[in-house]
């Protein structure tokens, strides 16, 4: 019998992890294969409700649970139950895609910015003002949206609501993604490129904006 074999013969026998598995276990650098299993069923859990909804919308009769075959009636084909000829839904949804294009072209900028400014500023305020992105980030829509609004209706009465206010409070909300997300890519870049940048010539903003950007 060779050595392996008997090895493991007598951990089975004695009842005594295997020395692999004990490795695994001691290595922080072993696959997370409890994570990655959790990681995806949460994913799964939170997208296919999505899906279904999505493949509903395109169901030719009304029920939410029977498929009746694929249709776009509830988007263009009715002339009554559509959203494209509902003045009040074609209203809404334009309204959707103004508020989603005007957020994203500022959120993002600013995001990024703040991002940086954080990733640069090592002090206090920046924990803080970390701290204060993940929990806009971690906090329902709902509480943030009801906050909002009571701060626009008693606090900052010169925003009326409408357009506006609905602009700031998505900024607001969304700002945290592209913070978050940039910070995380600046740690794994690190200053090297920046350094480099400058020790041939460039300026501080020049090495910023041509090799971090």
């Amino acid at each position: 019998m060779s050595a392996p074999v008997a090895v493991a013969e007598r951990d089975r026998n004695t009842g005594a992890v295997p020395a692999g598995r004990r490795l695994r276990r001691r290595d922080p650098w072993h696959k997370p294969r409890f994570l990655e299993t959790f990681t995806w069923a949460y994913i799964v859990w939170s997208i296919v409700p999505v899906l279904i909804a999505v493949l509903f919308s395109f169901n030719a009769g009304r029920s939410r649970s029977t498929w009746q075959g694929f249709s776009l009636r509830w988007y263009f084909q009715d002339p009554v139950l559509s959203v494209w000829h509902d003045p009040t839904l074609r209203s809404a949804l334009f309204q959707s895609l103004k508020l989603a294009t005007m957020t994203t072209l500022v959120a993002v900028p600013i995001g990024v910015a703040f991002a940086i400014g954080i990733d640069r500023w090592h002090k206090r305020p920046a924990a803080v003002w970390n701290f204060q992105m993940l929990l806009s980030f971690v906090l329902p829509e709902l509480i943030i949206g009801f906050t909002l609004l009571h701060v626009f209706s008693n606090l900052f009465t010169f925003v009326h609501l409408g357009t506006v206010a609905q602009m700031l409070g998505l900024i607001t909300f969304q700002i945290s993604y592209p913070v978050i997300i940039v910070r995380a890519r600046l740690l794994t870049i690190g200053r090297e490129y920046e350094e480099a940048a400058m020790d041939l010539g460039a300026s501080p903003t020049q090495a910023m904006k041509r090799a971090l950007l």
